[in-house]
């Protein structure tokens, strides 16, 4: 044990004294080459080679370290060839060429080291959020303890705010918890008496008490953080890409080296041979295409701790998503306004946020937000309090208000039993405003898919990930709709944290896998990925310590991004290696041949190394394919036209709402639903898809390739028109005959009905295709 908790602090030393060595040696190096360099030109040809062998000696000593640590790992890497080199020019006193190769050699060190230097997986957050005691009831009264202590059938008591210490079951008639922490659902739960209760979730509601099941040990939330632990050790740095090629390189270099001397006797030529043989294109390609594309992912917004990183995202082919907070929101919304016969859907969201804007309740913030949105002034409330789990109620207006849930499973309005269906089949919250007893209207609450998720996922197939997943704690019924809609390649929902790793290591076993997630309940998945992706910009710190990747910009866009950089960036990688290796085994040919002296060789494998890493250099290049550049104007009209959308929502709710009515009666009030959706239709929204046609559209299309990118959602312009036109003429024809006649009914309810669900399909993809390119 005290072994162990040495090597940790040994370890932490060795790579500190590392992170100085290159730099340090860089230094000595190029100071060496310099000094020597104008010791020769003012005549002092002694003093040159002296100045010129210490820089060689002041390289060959930490080379010879580094050849030996790979050795006893059982791994020659390509650093051998440069030992070799630099004790076969102190051997035949060719000390400029080793002066040029322990120049490069440590430029290729220090680049390699920048670009492959990764963050170790930090559970710190895991384990600082944890609790360290819990409260313990017992006939003495309450006291705290230390959570080693608590055992199995202990009674706890969980104050609001608190994390669950121990996995339990709950003692108390019901507790509202946020479970966020483990299955990523950001929509706060009820847990009734008996049920069960995992640690590490937070209380949402008011005290309870909690009878423990498991001890400090056994319980959940300290398997979430082993887990991390034991997935972080098993992830290893990638191996560079310059000892893959070693393997061949090396003996066919020692080869030819022991041929040139054996049939010439000479062994200058053999260390020419080794001089050209040198690997620096391997050593310097590979880091500095690394480095570039780790540079352009980080002006993207693009954390990668290490080229190891960037490398196995250049070579992933499978895509392991998390739902919430990845490819939704992480926020609930408002979905839509169900109103009671006489209530406006504008009047039921102001009552309703009135209420919540008191309330921290995550679905109250969705609902305060809302209304915000929509411009609504929200009177103050009275005599507000707040049942957990069930809602608020207050005075608002001189009416006893309350918004929550209420029991519908008795008797209730029909429209009320609609709102329970469409719940069901859109897998949304509801949040119901009774007004003085009476039920007023509802409000549907979802996590929405994020507008840039689709085309994310568009441009990572084209990027080469060939298998896209969804990975989830939340339910199965919303994981599959999201699923279905992004087109998912599979699904696995209410999967415990365990579950998750497991899942990723069996993909691991099929191809290179990239986990992406946000929350603490994911930091053990992306640890166990070839490469963990974080949502860093509203993330947990856990996952974002566990990944070796974060997202600093809320968009999940930029993974795209990440994966054509990576991609790019490794195939130059690959290209400028190989293209340096023939070059240098042309040079290799032509030492053996006596063509090229020690020093000659030096310059000329300088002379491959400047080309090579000028190719390299590529991976520093925009590529404008993946996402098109918006100008200052664009970006302005997509921001304008998306707000727009915002505020046209109660225009689309409108018009559902007209054509509810229309199912009930044909009479007066039906027919003044119909008028009030059709004044909106023409105020408000026909302007704004006119605008979008003439101002938005234009704009856009000669980024996105021409007028005809923009035809499809033209043609959609043209018949949410046409459907407007249709209904005005029925509303003509119901003036002229006193009301609306039974024979326009079924014609009037379709053209309704469709105008919305073509306004819905018609907003998703313009904010899915246009809005979504603007950060």
């Amino acid at each position: 044990m005290n072994d162990r908790a040495a090597a940790g602090p040994v370890r932490r030393s060795a790579a500190a004294v590392s992170a100085h060595l290159e730099p340090s040696l860089l230094a000595v190096t190029a100071a060496a080459l310099a000094a020597g360099g104008v010791a020769w030109a003012i005549g002092a040809g002694g003093l040159a080679d002296l100045v010129w062998g210490l820089g060689t000696v002041c390289a060959i000593v930490p080379a010879v370290g580094w050849v030996v640590a790979a050795l006893r790992r059982g791994h020659a890497g390509v650093d051998l060839i440069a030992v070799l080199a630099l004790g076969g020019t102190l051997a035949v006193r060719e000390y400029l060429a080793g002066a040029l190769i322990a120049l490069m050699l440590a430029t290729g060190r220090t680049l390699e080291a920048a670009a492959q230097r990764r963050a170790s997986h930090d559970v710190r957050a895991l384990v600082e959020r944890a609790p360290r005691t819990a409260r313990r009831l017992t006939d003495a009264g309450v006291s705290t303890v230390p959570l080693a202590e608590v055992r199995t059938g202990d009674l706890l008591v969980v104050g609001p705010g608190e994390v669950v210490p121990v996995d339990g079951r709950v003692a108390s008639a019901v507790a509202v918890l946020d479970e966020s922490v483990l299955t990523g659902e950001p929509l706060h739960v009820e847990r009734a008496r008996d049920e069960a209760v995992r640690s590490g979730v937070i209380n949402a509601g008011g005290a309870f008490d909690l009878r423990a099941t498991a001890t400090e040990r056994d319980s959940t939330y300290a398997e979430i953080v082993r887990l991390a632990r034991q997935a972080g050790a098993e992830s290893a740095p990638v191996v560079r890409l310059a000892d893959r090629y070693a393997a061949w390189f090396l003996p066919l270099s020692l080869a030819v080296a022991g041929l040139a001397w054996l049939l010439s006797g000479s062994a200058v030529r053999a260390v020419a041979v080794l001089v050209v043989a040198t690997p620096c294109p391997l050593l310097l390609a590979a880091p500095v295409a690394i480095v570039s594309g780790l540079s352009r992912a980080s002006r993207l917004g693009v954390v990668i701790r290490g080229g190891g990183a960037l490398e196995s995202l250049g070579r992933a082919r499978t895509l392991l998503l998390d739902k919430t907070g990845t490819l939704t929101g992480g926020r609930p919304r408002v979905l839509d306004v169900a109103c009671a016969p006489g209530w406006k859907p504008a009047r039921v969201l102001r009552l309703a946020a009135s209420l919540d804007q008191y309330s921290p309740h995550v679905l109250a913030h969705a609902i305060v937000d809302a209304a915000r949105e929509r411009g609504l002034e929200l009177p103050a409330a009275s005599n507000v309090t707040e049942d957990p789990g069930r809602g608020a109620s207050g005075t608002v207006n001189g009416h006893r208000a309350s918004i929550g849930r209420i029991d519908t499973t008795g008797a209730v309005p029909s429209w009320a039993r609609a709102v329970d269906n469409r719940a069901l089949l859109d897998g949304a919250a509801v949040a119901w405003l009774t007004v003085d007893g009476h039920m007023a209207g509802a409000l549907l609450l979802r996590d929405p898919i994020r507008s840039d998720a689709p085309r994310t996922l568009r441009h990572l197939r084209a990027a080469g990930i060939e298998r896209i997943m969804m990975l989830t704690g939340d339910r199965a019924e919303p994981a599959h709709e999201v699923a279905a809609v992004l087109g998912l390649d599979g699904v696995r929902a209410e999967l415990s944290p365990a579950e998750k790793v497991a899942a990723v290591r069996a993909e691991r076993d099929r191809a290179a896998t990239v986990m992406v997630g946000d929350g603490v309940n994911d930091a053990p998945a992306l640890a166990a990925a070839d490469v963990g992706v974080a949502m860093g910009a509203r993330g947990s710190t856990a996952s974002s310590e566990a990944a070796d990747i974060v997202l600093t910009t809320d968009r999940v866009d930029r993974l795209a991004d990440a994966v054509a950089i990576a991609g790019r960036a490794r195939r130059i990688a690959v290209q400028s290696a190989l293209g340096g290796m023939l070059l240098s085994l042309a040079a290799m040919a032509a030492a053996a041949a006596g063509l090229l002296p020690p020093a000659a060789g030096a310059l000329l494998q300088e002379g491959i190394d400047v080309a090579v890493i000028l190719n390299a250099l590529r991976a520093l290049r925009v590529d404008q394919a993946a996402r098109p550049a918006l100008t200052p104007a664009a970006e302005a009209l997509i921001h304008r036209f998306a707000a727009e959308h915002h505020d046209l929502q109660d225009v689309l709710e409108a018009v559902r709402a007209a054509a509810d009515r229309l199912c009930d009666s044909s009479g007066p009030p039906a027919l003044a639903a119909v008028e009030e959706a059709h004044r909106l239709l023409t105020e408000r929204l026909l302007p704004h898809e006119y605008a979008e046609e003439h101002q938005l559209y234009p704009a856009l299309a000669p980024m996105l390739g021409g007028p005809e990118t923009t035809a499809t959602m033209s043609r959609a312009h043209t018949e949410i028109e046409r459907l407007s036109r249709r209904i005005a003429t029925h509303l003509r024809l119901a003036h002229a005959r006193g009301g609306l006649d039974a024979g326009q009914l079924d014609d009037l309810r379709s053209c309704l009905y469709g105008l919305h669900t073509v306004l819905r399909l018609h907003f998703s993809q313009e904010e899915e295709n246009y809005f979504s390119l603007a950060p």
